[in-house]
């Protein structure tokens, strides 16, 4: 009988556990290379519908520099850099005063909360 009760707590322990597991999330890309929430930095700057389009595509630009920029071994740090002022080079042409002003803090805050230091040393 023990070994009954034994054997039927084994099972719903592990039907529990099966059950318990958290589900698959798609493998999120490294922290460094989202650095830009579209939404929030549209609202942020108060883009135009025209300048959210641009915005988005010097997004997705500079995602794909900073991503070869981390996994690049050799020379990171010049490629992060290179990477970051060219987006900051594209947005200048796209945002009025005002907006690349508001944009410069935000990046420079952003790239600080991050642990990223372009400085050069």
């Amino acid at each position: 009988m023990k070994r009954i009760g034994m054997m039927a707590m084994l099972a719903i322990g592990f039907a529990a556990s099966v059950m318990a597991k958290e589900p698959q999330v798609k493998e999120r890309k490294q922290d460094c290379i989202t650095l830009v929430n579209r939404s929030q930095l549209s609202k942020y700057l108060q883009l135009t519908s025209g300048q959210r389009k641009e915005v988005s595509d010097i997004c997705d630009y500079f995602e794909e520099q900073m991503e070869g920029a981390t996994r690049s071994q050799s020379r990171k740090t010049e490629r992060m850099r290179k990477a970051v002022y060219g987006n900051l080079k594209l947005m200048k042409r796209t945002l009025d005063e005002k907006q690349y002003k508001s944009y410069l803090r935000l990046m420079q805050t952003t790239l600080n909360n991050k642990g990223i230091d372009l400085a050069q040393r």
